[in-house]
């Protein structure tokens, strides 16, 4: 038994490695929520025929709810896990705090556009080409798959009844477009 203990990593070198991975996806996310205001500066009908709109918090927490209870396991968990292991607490602070952060960059409502070439969502652009519609549509929000993605490819977009209705039509012509 000894052999198989002496053999696992250092529990406070796993616990930075983690925190310091974590620190990079929060800071990547941030990054491209702050992008969203540069990529998307007005909202309403766009020159080229697009469409921006804009959620509020509410759409977010209808939009996020997977994420949301993923970040409250992955909150929980490591207090479990920490004594077992001989971690630090303070990295469980750390992780905990950082996972917080990311919890309410979730919640910060978000801009989307439509162009005739790409979908803006999170910060992020997508080509057309990349995306289709999920053949079971939420009643709150656009759910869109990426392909090659499988299950984890997911790419809900929110917003109020009417910008949704307008985006979902946009949406449905640019992709028989591209068919």
């Amino acid at each position: 038994m000894a052999e198989f203990t002496s053999a696992l990593p250092d529990p406070e070198t796993m616990a930075q490695f983690c925190v310091a991975v974590l620190a990079i996806i929060v800071a990547w996310d941030a990054w491209w929520l702050g992008r969203q205001r540069m990529d998307i500066p007005e909202l309403g009908e766009l020159p080229n025929g697009g469409f921006a709109w804009e959620s509020n918090q509410s759409q977010e927490v209808s939009r996020q709810w997977a994420n949301l209870l993923t970040m409250g396991a992955m909150m929980v968990l490591p207090w479990m896990l920490a004594e077992l292991s001989d971690t630090p607490i303070i990295w469980v602070w750390i992780w905990d705090i950082l996972l917080a952060i990311h919890l309410i960059s979730l919640l910060i409502p978000k801009r989307y556009a439509i162009t005739n070439t790409h979908l803006f969502a999170d910060g992020q652009r997508y080509e057309w080409n990349r995306l289709k519609l999920a053949r079971k549509q939420p009643r709150k929000r656009i759910m869109l798959l990426r392909k090659g993605w499988g299950p984890f490819g997911p790419l809900p977009l929110g917003g109020d009844r009417n910008a949704l209705d307008r985006a979902a039509s946009l949406i449905v012509t640019i992709l028989q477009e591209e068919e």
